[in-house]
């Protein structure tokens, strides 16, 4: 029996763990040895994914993906590297759709913030060219696509590139890009793009700017992760988690993107959402402070309606979501699995579940469906809506 049954549910973030070297059949020949060099570093392997095509060869330890479909993670989860097992995965989840993100390259090899822009915008289509060519096996599988925003004048044709190659939507970075807002007027282009093809853009935990190193230097022993690692990711590191987007949001908002461009939708993936009430009720301080502002006065409504409007987001399951929606709207939050990241846990349905209690029927039902739904827009074919034999749930 699938984990989900009898209930529509699309999952708002999942992942293909890539092989170290997997990005390089997709770029460019004139690029691949200079990015190659570049990310050589950042590409390293281990042993555990060095053997995990073998173990993915086993006919026992395949035998025993069902049974253990959630407490395998990352190179050890069916479907998590080879396209030919996701549809299997998706079958025994049992959501409708699943949004699929990369891990390796989601902060797009840091060629960005070192400069490296020509390396960066080929990093991105070849990123884009391995996503969709994942995903193809499946149409329920719905391949995020990326666009650095540090070259305004290459980012729409990236951008319709993606699209071509069957990118579902559109990921940006949280972080400003060097030099100029992520609201720059030059960048209309790109949203009116993604507005046309009626897709959304996405931002990614991953694209935001890590918290200073200085603030792990508190004079104490380092303190591991709960990957064992003393180098990635803590509870003091998850604080700065959404820094980024709230001011990325907060210049969208206020420079007029939203107001200029509808009927386009955002989505904050794995970046939390407890943080969001508190975004919405300061940007219409804000608004109120400095009403004098001709672009404030402009705006269609309070920014906080604008948010409403056109965000949607995923809360970790570890947060309170019933709280979150009670203070932001029942339009805004999403379930995610974080399928195969050790991060989505065990039972993320469980989990949400028990979150969303007293939250009501329809909250849970926009939770875990409409605003997916509302979100993909286009990039979400009518046909996978609900899944076969069942009404809206």
């Amino acid at each position: 029996m699938p984990y989900v049954s009898g209930q529509t549910i699309h999952d708002a973030d999942s992942h293909v763990m890539e092989l170290p070297d997997d990005i390089l059949a997709f770029m460019d020949p004139a690029a691949r040895q200079s990015f190659r060099d570049a990310t050589a570093a950042l590409r390293r392997s281990s042993p555990q994914v060095e053997t995990a095509p073998a173990r993915h060869d086993d006919p026992a330890f395949r035998a025993g993906a069902e049974e253990n479909l959630l407490l395998r993670k990352n190179h050890d989860a069916l479907g998590s590297f080879r396209a030919s097992d996701r549809p299997r995965a998706l079958d025994l989840l049992g959501f409708s759709s699943q949004l699929v993100f990369t891990t390796a390259a989601l902060g797009n090899y840091g060629l960005e913030e070192t400069g490296q822009i020509d390396l960066a915008l080929a990093a991105a289509r070849a990123h884009n060219r391995m996503m969709s060519d994942f995903c193809s096996t499946d149409a329920r599988l719905l391949p995020a696509g990326y666009v650095p925003l540090i070259d305004r004048e290459a980012a729409p044709s990236i951008a319709l590139e993606a699209i071509r190659l069957g990118c579902k939507g559109l990921t940006i970075p949280s972080r400003h890009p060097s030099g100029h807002s992520p609201s720059h007027i030059e960048l209309d282009r790109l949203w009116a793009i993604a507005e046309e093809a009626g897709l959304p853009i996405f931002f990614h935990v991953g694209g935001e700017e890590k918290i200073d190193a200085a603030y792990f230097e508190n004079g104490l022993p380092p303190v591991a992760d709960f990957h064992g690692g003393a180098e990635n990711f803590t509870s003091v590191s998850f604080m700065a988690i959404p820094l980024s987007v709230w001011k990325t949001l907060s210049v969208l908002v206020i420079d007029g993107v939203f107001d200029r461009f509808p009927e386009l939708k955002f989505g904050v993936i794995e970046l939390g959402a407890s943080w969001m009430p508190g975004l919405m009720k300061f940007l219409d301080s804000g608004a109120a402070a400095f009403g004098r502002e001709e672009r404030l006065r402009r705006l269609s409504a309070k920014p906080s309606e604008l948010l409403r409007r056109q965000v949607r987001l995923t809360p970790y399951p570890h947060e309170d979501v019933s709280w979150i929606i009670a203070n932001t709207g029942p339009e805004m939050c999403m379930f995610s699995s974080d399928y195969p990241h050790v991060e989505g846990g065990r039972n993320p349905l469980r989990r949400f579940t028990d979150s969303l209690a007293g939250a009501g029927q329809e909250a849970s039902r926009r939770f875990f469906r409409d605003n997916f739904i509302d979100m993909m827009g286009a990039g979400l074919d009518p046909a996978l809506h609900d899944l076969p034999g069942l009404e809206a749930a």
